[in-house]
Protein backbone atom coordinates (compact mmCIF):
# COMPACT_ATOMS: atom_id res chain seq x y z
CA UNK A 1 0.00 0.00 0.00
CA UNK A 2 2.76 2.41 0.89
CA UNK A 3 4.64 1.74 -2.35
CA UNK A 4 1.51 2.25 -4.45
CA UNK A 5 0.55 5.40 -2.55
CA UNK A 6 4.06 6.81 -2.99
CA UNK A 7 3.81 6.09 -6.72
CA UNK A 8 0.36 7.72 -6.94
CA UNK A 9 1.39 10.77 -4.95
CA UNK A 10 -1.22 10.08 -2.25
CA UNK A 11 1.08 8.74 0.50
CA UNK A 12 1.42 12.19 2.01
CA UNK A 13 -2.30 12.92 2.28
CA UNK A 14 -3.38 13.83 5.78
CA UNK A 15 -5.37 10.91 7.17
CA UNK A 16 -7.25 9.86 10.28
CA UNK A 17 -7.34 6.21 11.32
CA UNK A 18 -9.42 4.88 14.21
CA UNK A 19 -8.99 1.67 16.18
CA UNK A 20 -12.34 0.46 17.52
CA UNK A 21 -14.52 -2.62 18.18
CA UNK A 22 -17.69 -3.16 16.16
CA UNK A 23 -19.00 -5.28 19.01
CA UNK A 24 -17.92 -6.83 22.28
CA UNK A 25 -16.97 -10.52 22.46
CA UNK A 26 -20.09 -12.68 22.66
CA UNK A 27 -21.87 -12.24 25.97
CA UNK A 28 -19.46 -9.68 27.42
CA UNK A 29 -20.94 -6.59 29.04
CA UNK A 30 -17.90 -4.28 28.77
CA UNK A 31 -14.25 -4.28 27.77
CA UNK A 32 -11.07 -2.80 29.25
CA UNK A 33 -8.45 -0.79 27.35
CA UNK A 34 -4.94 -2.06 28.05
CA UNK A 35 -1.58 -1.93 26.31
CA UNK A 36 -1.55 1.85 25.87
CA UNK A 37 1.87 2.23 27.46
CA UNK A 38 3.28 -0.59 25.34
CA UNK A 39 1.75 0.95 22.22
CA UNK A 40 3.38 4.30 22.95
CA UNK A 41 6.75 2.59 23.31
CA UNK A 42 6.14 0.83 20.00
CA UNK A 43 5.24 4.04 18.18
CA UNK A 44 8.30 5.80 19.56
CA UNK A 45 10.68 3.03 18.55
CA UNK A 46 9.07 2.06 15.22
CA UNK A 47 11.99 2.15 12.78
CA UNK A 48 13.38 0.34 9.77
CA UNK A 49 17.06 -0.18 10.53
CA UNK A 50 19.54 -1.19 7.80
CA UNK A 51 18.92 -4.90 8.38
CA UNK A 52 15.15 -4.47 8.12
CA UNK A 53 15.49 -2.40 4.97
CA UNK A 54 17.83 -4.96 3.44
CA UNK A 55 15.33 -7.75 4.18
CA UNK A 56 12.72 -5.89 2.12
CA UNK A 57 14.81 -5.72 -1.04
CA UNK A 58 12.83 -7.44 -3.76
CA UNK A 59 9.59 -6.91 -1.81
CA UNK A 60 9.36 -3.17 -2.48
CA UNK A 61 11.26 -0.89 -4.82
CA UNK A 62 14.27 1.38 -4.17
CA UNK A 63 12.19 4.52 -3.63
CA UNK A 64 10.08 2.80 -0.99
CA UNK A 65 13.18 1.37 0.70
CA UNK A 66 14.62 4.87 0.90
CA UNK A 67 11.37 6.17 2.39
CA UNK A 68 11.26 3.37 4.97
CA UNK A 69 14.85 3.98 6.02
CA UNK A 70 13.90 7.49 7.15
CA UNK A 71 10.55 6.54 8.67
CA UNK A 72 9.55 8.37 11.84
CA UNK A 73 5.96 8.82 12.96
CA UNK A 74 5.39 12.59 13.09
CA UNK A 75 1.64 12.73 13.64
CA UNK A 76 -0.76 12.92 16.56
CA UNK A 77 -2.48 10.19 18.53
CA UNK A 78 -5.49 10.45 20.80
CA UNK A 79 -6.95 7.55 22.72
CA UNK A 80 -8.80 6.15 25.70
CA UNK A 81 -6.29 6.15 28.56
CA UNK A 82 -5.16 2.81 29.91
CA UNK A 83 -7.57 1.10 32.27
CA UNK A 84 -10.64 2.81 30.84
CA UNK A 85 -13.75 0.79 30.02
CA UNK A 86 -14.75 0.58 26.36
CA UNK A 87 -17.99 -0.43 24.60
CA UNK A 88 -19.09 -1.23 21.01
CA UNK A 89 -17.81 1.38 18.54
CA UNK A 90 -15.70 3.20 21.15
CA UNK A 91 -12.96 5.07 19.23
CA UNK A 92 -10.29 3.57 21.45
CA UNK A 93 -7.45 5.09 19.42
CA UNK A 94 -7.34 7.94 16.87
CA UNK A 95 -4.18 8.22 14.75
CA UNK A 96 -3.64 11.34 12.65
CA UNK A 97 -0.77 11.73 10.19
CA UNK A 98 0.06 11.10 6.58
CA UNK A 99 -1.51 7.99 5.09
CA UNK A 100 1.81 6.22 4.71
CA UNK A 101 3.12 6.83 8.21
CA UNK A 102 -0.19 6.04 9.89
CA UNK A 103 -1.05 2.91 7.91
CA UNK A 104 2.30 1.34 8.80
CA UNK A 105 1.28 1.31 12.48
CA UNK A 106 -1.86 -0.78 11.86
CA UNK A 107 -0.51 -4.23 12.63
CA UNK A 108 1.57 -3.36 15.67
CA UNK A 109 -1.23 -1.31 17.25
CA UNK A 110 -3.87 -3.97 16.63
CA UNK A 111 -1.57 -6.68 17.94
CA UNK A 112 -0.93 -4.86 21.21
CA UNK A 113 -4.46 -3.61 21.81
CA UNK A 114 -6.23 -6.83 20.83
CA UNK A 115 -4.04 -8.94 23.10
CA UNK A 116 -3.65 -6.72 26.14
CA UNK A 117 -7.26 -5.54 26.19
CA UNK A 118 -8.52 -9.13 25.93
CA UNK A 119 -6.45 -10.10 28.97
CA UNK A 120 -7.49 -7.01 30.93
CA UNK A 121 -11.16 -7.55 30.07
CA UNK A 122 -11.03 -11.11 31.40
CA UNK A 123 -9.01 -10.04 34.44
CA UNK A 124 -11.51 -7.32 35.31
CA UNK A 125 -14.37 -9.84 35.38
CA UNK A 126 -12.30 -12.14 37.59
CA UNK A 127 -11.55 -9.32 40.00
CA UNK A 128 -15.26 -8.48 40.19
CA UNK A 129 -16.06 -12.13 40.88
CA UNK A 130 -13.39 -12.28 43.58
CA UNK A 131 -15.17 -9.45 45.44
CA UNK A 132 -12.12 -8.05 47.17
CA UNK A 133 -10.10 -11.24 47.56
CA UNK A 134 -6.64 -10.97 45.92
CA UNK A 135 -6.03 -12.46 42.48
CA UNK A 136 -2.58 -13.61 41.37
CA UNK A 137 -1.59 -13.96 37.70
CA UNK A 138 0.08 -17.36 37.15
CA UNK A 139 -0.31 -18.02 33.43
CA UNK A 140 3.22 -17.73 32.04
CA UNK A 141 3.45 -21.45 31.24
CA UNK A 142 0.32 -21.31 29.12
CA UNK A 143 1.26 -18.69 26.53
CA UNK A 144 4.14 -17.29 24.47
CA UNK A 145 7.01 -16.05 26.63
CA UNK A 146 6.64 -12.44 25.49
CA UNK A 147 2.85 -12.55 25.66
CA UNK A 148 3.21 -13.77 29.25
CA UNK A 149 4.89 -10.53 30.30
CA UNK A 150 2.27 -8.42 28.53
CA UNK A 151 -0.50 -10.50 30.10
CA UNK A 152 0.86 -9.96 33.60
CA UNK A 153 0.99 -6.22 32.96
CA UNK A 154 -2.56 -6.10 31.58
CA UNK A 155 -3.93 -8.18 34.46
CA UNK A 156 -2.35 -5.79 36.96
CA UNK A 157 -4.01 -2.82 35.24
CA UNK A 158 -7.37 -4.57 35.62
CA UNK A 159 -6.96 -5.21 39.34
CA UNK A 160 -4.85 -8.35 39.83
CA UNK A 161 -2.59 -7.95 42.84
CA UNK A 162 0.55 -9.78 41.75
CA UNK A 163 2.15 -12.03 39.15
CA UNK A 164 4.42 -15.07 39.17
CA UNK A 165 6.26 -13.58 36.17
CA UNK A 166 9.50 -11.96 37.31
CA UNK A 167 10.11 -10.31 33.93
CA UNK A 168 6.88 -8.33 34.45
CA UNK A 169 8.27 -7.19 37.79
CA UNK A 170 11.54 -6.08 36.20
CA UNK A 171 10.09 -4.43 33.09
CA UNK A 172 6.82 -2.99 34.41
CA UNK A 173 7.03 -2.96 38.19
CA UNK A 174 4.22 -5.48 38.68
CA UNK A 175 4.42 -6.95 42.22
CA UNK A 176 5.52 -10.58 42.14
CA UNK A 177 4.82 -13.61 44.27
CA UNK A 178 4.95 -17.37 43.89
CA UNK A 179 4.52 -20.79 45.45
CA UNK A 180 6.38 -24.07 45.30
CA UNK A 181 5.25 -26.64 42.75
CA UNK A 182 4.53 -30.32 43.25
CA UNK A 183 7.98 -31.12 41.86
CA UNK A 184 9.56 -29.50 44.92
CA UNK A 185 7.67 -31.85 47.22
CA UNK A 186 8.43 -34.87 45.05
CA UNK A 187 12.13 -33.99 45.05
CA UNK A 188 12.37 -34.76 48.78
CA UNK A 189 12.13 -38.09 50.55
CA UNK A 190 9.10 -36.91 52.49
CA UNK A 191 6.60 -34.10 52.59
CA UNK A 192 8.00 -33.08 55.98
CA UNK A 193 11.47 -32.61 54.48
CA UNK A 194 10.07 -30.48 51.68
CA UNK A 195 8.06 -28.28 54.04
CA UNK A 196 11.00 -27.92 56.40
CA UNK A 197 13.35 -26.85 53.61
CA UNK A 198 10.86 -24.26 52.35
CA UNK A 199 10.08 -22.81 55.78
CA UNK A 200 13.73 -22.68 56.85
CA UNK A 201 14.57 -20.80 53.63
CA UNK A 202 11.57 -18.54 53.16
CA UNK A 203 10.18 -18.20 56.68
CA UNK A 204 6.88 -19.16 58.24
CA UNK A 205 5.02 -16.63 56.10
CA UNK A 206 5.48 -18.81 53.02
CA UNK A 207 2.72 -20.71 51.19
CA UNK A 208 2.91 -24.50 51.36
CA UNK A 209 1.36 -26.69 48.67
CA UNK A 210 -0.67 -29.32 50.52
CA UNK A 211 -2.28 -31.53 47.90
CA UNK A 212 0.60 -33.62 46.54
CA UNK A 213 -0.45 -36.66 48.55
CA UNK A 214 -3.05 -36.49 51.33
CA UNK A 215 -4.42 -33.02 52.05
CA UNK A 216 -5.35 -33.53 55.70
CA UNK A 217 -1.99 -35.07 56.55
CA UNK A 218 -0.17 -32.32 54.67
CA UNK A 219 -2.05 -29.59 56.54
CA UNK A 220 -1.17 -31.25 59.84
CA UNK A 221 2.49 -31.45 58.83
CA UNK A 222 2.51 -27.86 57.55
CA UNK A 223 1.34 -26.46 60.88
CA UNK A 224 3.66 -28.77 62.79
CA UNK A 225 6.66 -27.57 60.76
CA UNK A 226 5.81 -23.86 60.44
CA UNK A 227 3.71 -23.34 63.54
CA UNK A 228 0.38 -21.58 63.79
CA UNK A 229 1.86 -18.49 62.09
CA UNK A 230 2.08 -20.29 58.74
CA UNK A 231 1.30 -17.79 56.01
CA UNK A 232 -0.85 -19.87 53.67
CA UNK A 233 -1.59 -23.24 52.17
CA UNK A 234 -2.37 -23.79 48.49
CA UNK A 235 -4.95 -26.16 47.02
CA UNK A 236 -4.58 -27.11 43.37
CA UNK A 237 -6.99 -29.99 42.78
CA UNK A 238 -10.30 -31.58 43.67
CA UNK A 239 -13.56 -29.87 44.62
CA UNK A 240 -11.95 -26.64 45.72
CA UNK A 241 -14.98 -25.35 47.65
CA UNK A 242 -15.43 -28.57 49.60
CA UNK A 243 -11.72 -29.07 50.27
CA UNK A 244 -11.29 -25.43 51.30
CA UNK A 245 -14.01 -25.82 53.95
CA UNK A 246 -12.39 -28.97 55.30
CA UNK A 247 -8.95 -27.35 55.38
CA UNK A 248 -10.31 -24.21 57.06
CA UNK A 249 -11.84 -26.28 59.86
CA UNK A 250 -8.61 -28.23 60.26
CA UNK A 251 -6.43 -25.11 60.35
CA UNK A 252 -8.70 -23.49 62.92
CA UNK A 253 -8.68 -26.65 65.06
CA UNK A 254 -4.89 -26.62 64.94
CA UNK A 255 -4.79 -22.98 66.04
CA UNK A 256 -3.66 -21.63 62.67
CA UNK A 257 -6.63 -19.29 62.43
CA UNK A 258 -4.71 -16.63 60.47
CA UNK A 259 -3.29 -19.05 57.90
CA UNK A 260 -4.79 -18.20 54.51
CA UNK A 261 -6.06 -20.59 51.84
CA UNK A 262 -4.99 -19.97 48.25
CA UNK A 263 -6.67 -21.92 45.45
CA UNK A 264 -5.51 -22.59 41.90
CA UNK A 265 -6.49 -25.06 39.13
CA UNK A 266 -7.96 -23.74 35.87
CA UNK A 267 -9.94 -20.95 37.47
CA UNK A 268 -11.99 -18.45 35.47
CA UNK A 269 -14.49 -15.79 36.54
CA UNK A 270 -17.29 -18.34 36.78
CA UNK A 271 -15.27 -20.72 38.98
CA UNK A 272 -14.20 -17.80 41.16
CA UNK A 273 -17.81 -16.65 41.52
CA UNK A 274 -18.83 -20.21 42.48
CA UNK A 275 -16.29 -20.08 45.33
CA UNK A 276 -17.71 -16.85 46.77
CA UNK A 277 -19.11 -18.59 49.84
CA UNK A 278 -16.06 -20.81 50.39
CA UNK A 279 -13.34 -19.88 52.93
CA UNK A 280 -10.88 -18.92 50.19
CA UNK A 281 -8.50 -16.01 50.73
CA UNK A 282 -6.85 -15.66 47.32
CA UNK A 283 -7.00 -17.01 43.78
CA UNK A 284 -4.17 -17.98 41.47
CA UNK A 285 -5.31 -17.78 37.84
CA UNK A 286 -3.37 -19.03 34.84
CA UNK A 287 -4.66 -20.56 31.62
CA UNK A 288 -8.05 -18.88 31.49
CA UNK A 289 -6.56 -15.45 32.16
CA UNK A 290 -3.80 -15.47 29.55
CA UNK A 291 -6.23 -16.79 26.92
CA UNK A 292 -8.82 -14.10 27.63
CA UNK A 293 -11.18 -16.56 29.32
CA UNK A 294 -12.52 -17.79 26.01
CA UNK A 295 -12.02 -14.52 24.12
CA UNK A 296 -8.29 -14.17 23.28
CA UNK A 297 -8.87 -11.11 21.08
CA UNK A 298 -11.15 -8.08 21.23
CA UNK A 299 -11.92 -7.89 17.53
CA UNK A 300 -10.52 -4.37 17.26
CA UNK A 301 -10.17 -3.02 13.72
CA UNK A 302 -8.12 -0.10 12.36
CA UNK A 303 -9.95 1.90 9.71
CA UNK A 304 -9.39 5.06 7.71
CA UNK A 305 -12.24 7.42 8.64
CA UNK A 306 -11.06 10.70 7.07
CA UNK A 307 -8.47 11.85 4.57
CA UNK A 308 -7.36 14.97 2.77
CA UNK A 309 -9.18 15.75 -0.47
CA UNK A 310 -7.76 17.33 -3.59
CA UNK A 311 -8.80 20.74 -2.29
CA UNK A 312 -6.90 20.26 0.97
CA UNK A 313 -10.05 19.81 3.05
CA UNK A 314 -10.65 16.69 5.13
CA UNK A 315 -13.21 14.25 3.70
CA UNK A 316 -15.04 11.59 5.72
CA UNK A 317 -14.63 8.06 4.36
CA UNK A 318 -16.08 4.74 5.53
CA UNK A 319 -16.30 1.08 4.63
CA UNK A 320 -19.82 0.10 3.52
CA UNK A 321 -19.64 -3.65 2.93
CA UNK A 322 -22.35 -5.86 4.45
CA UNK A 323 -21.99 -6.57 8.19
CA UNK A 324 -18.83 -4.46 8.42
CA UNK A 325 -20.17 -0.93 8.18
CA UNK A 326 -17.96 1.81 9.58
CA UNK A 327 -18.85 5.41 10.41
CA UNK A 328 -16.71 8.00 8.68
CA UNK A 329 -15.31 11.15 10.26
CA UNK A 330 -13.02 11.83 13.18
CA UNK A 331 -14.85 10.95 16.41
CA UNK A 332 -15.07 12.28 19.93
CA UNK A 333 -16.32 10.11 22.79
CA UNK A 334 -18.07 10.91 26.06
CA UNK A 335 -19.31 8.78 28.94
CA UNK A 336 -22.76 10.16 29.74
CA UNK A 337 -23.66 9.81 33.42
CA UNK A 338 -26.75 10.26 35.54
CA UNK A 339 -27.01 12.84 38.31
CA UNK A 340 -25.89 10.03 40.65
CA UNK A 341 -22.72 9.49 38.59
CA UNK A 342 -23.81 6.20 37.00
CA UNK A 343 -22.88 5.70 33.35
CA UNK A 344 -25.90 5.77 31.03
CA UNK A 345 -24.44 5.84 27.51
CA UNK A 346 -21.27 5.88 25.44
CA UNK A 347 -21.77 8.95 23.27
CA UNK A 348 -19.77 8.89 20.04
CA UNK A 349 -20.00 11.88 17.74
CA UNK A 350 -18.36 13.56 14.77
CA UNK A 351 -17.10 17.11 14.85
CA UNK A 352 -16.95 19.38 17.87
CA UNK A 353 -18.00 17.87 21.21
CA UNK A 354 -20.91 19.58 22.98
CA UNK A 355 -20.21 21.89 25.88
CA UNK A 356 -19.69 19.95 29.11
CA UNK A 357 -22.87 20.07 31.17
CA UNK A 358 -21.22 18.26 34.06
CA UNK A 359 -22.63 14.84 33.19
CA UNK A 360 -20.46 13.97 30.17
CA UNK A 361 -16.95 12.69 30.84
CA UNK A 362 -14.55 13.10 27.91
CA UNK A 363 -12.79 9.83 27.10
CA UNK A 364 -10.11 10.71 24.54
CA UNK A 365 -6.80 12.12 25.75
CA UNK A 366 -3.75 13.18 23.76
CA UNK A 367 -1.09 10.46 23.69
CA UNK A 368 1.29 11.63 20.95
CA UNK A 369 1.78 15.18 19.66
CA UNK A 370 3.88 15.89 16.59
CA UNK A 371 5.49 12.48 16.86
CA UNK A 372 6.46 12.98 20.50
CA UNK A 373 4.92 10.80 23.20
CA UNK A 374 3.10 12.97 25.74
CA UNK A 375 0.73 10.48 27.35
CA UNK A 376 2.96 8.21 29.41
CA UNK A 377 1.88 7.57 32.97
CA UNK A 378 2.70 5.19 35.84
CA UNK A 379 0.99 1.80 35.70
CA UNK A 380 -0.66 2.48 39.04
CA UNK A 381 -2.46 5.47 37.48
CA UNK A 382 -4.04 3.12 34.92
CA UNK A 383 -4.93 0.72 37.70
CA UNK A 384 -6.67 3.47 39.68
CA UNK A 385 -8.47 4.67 36.56
CA UNK A 386 -9.82 1.20 35.95
CA UNK A 387 -11.26 0.97 39.44
CA UNK A 388 -12.98 4.32 38.99
CA UNK A 389 -14.25 3.48 35.50
CA UNK A 390 -15.83 0.19 36.59
CA UNK A 391 -17.27 1.82 39.71
CA UNK A 392 -19.37 4.22 37.61
CA UNK A 393 -20.97 1.43 35.54
CA UNK A 394 -24.49 0.17 36.32
CA UNK A 395 -24.84 -2.64 38.86
CA UNK A 396 -25.38 -5.22 36.11
CA UNK A 397 -21.63 -5.08 35.50
CA UNK A 398 -21.13 -7.56 38.35
CA UNK A 399 -23.18 -10.25 36.56
CA UNK A 400 -21.01 -13.04 35.16
CA UNK A 401 -23.75 -14.41 32.90
CA UNK A 402 -23.78 -13.51 29.21
CA UNK A 403 -25.65 -10.33 28.38
CA UNK A 404 -25.83 -7.16 26.35
CA UNK A 405 -23.34 -4.30 26.85
CA UNK A 406 -23.94 -2.73 30.24
CA UNK A 407 -24.05 0.72 28.64
CA UNK A 408 -25.46 1.43 25.13
CA UNK A 409 -23.50 3.28 22.47
CA UNK A 410 -25.24 6.35 21.01
CA UNK A 411 -24.11 8.05 17.81
CA UNK A 412 -25.13 11.68 17.73
CA UNK A 413 -24.44 11.93 13.98
CA UNK A 414 -24.36 9.35 11.22
CA UNK A 415 -26.25 6.02 10.99
CA UNK A 416 -27.62 4.30 14.05
CA UNK A 417 -25.17 1.46 14.67
CA UNK A 418 -25.98 0.96 18.32
CA UNK A 419 -24.93 -2.35 19.82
Amino acid sequence: MVQAALHAGTAGRRSVFELFPRRLPEGRRYGVVAGVGRALDAIESFRFDPAAVASLEGVVGPDTLEWLASYRFSGDVWGYPEGEVYLPHSPVLVVEGTFAEAVLLETVLLSIYNHDSAIASAASRMVLAAAGRPCIEMGSRRTHEQAAVAAARAAYVAGFDATSNLAARRLHGVPSTGTAAHSFTLLHDSERQAFTAQVETLGVGTTLLVDTYDVAEAVRLAVEVAGTSLGAVRLDSGDLGLVAREVRRQLDDLGATATRIVVTSDLDEHAIAALAAAPVDAYGVGTQLVTGSGHPTCGFVYKLVAREGDDGEMVSVAKRSTDKVSVGGRKYALRRRSAAGVAEAEVVGIGTPPADDGDDRALLVRLVEGGEVVGREPLDAARARHRASVAELPRAVTMMSAGEPVVPTRFVEGPDVEG
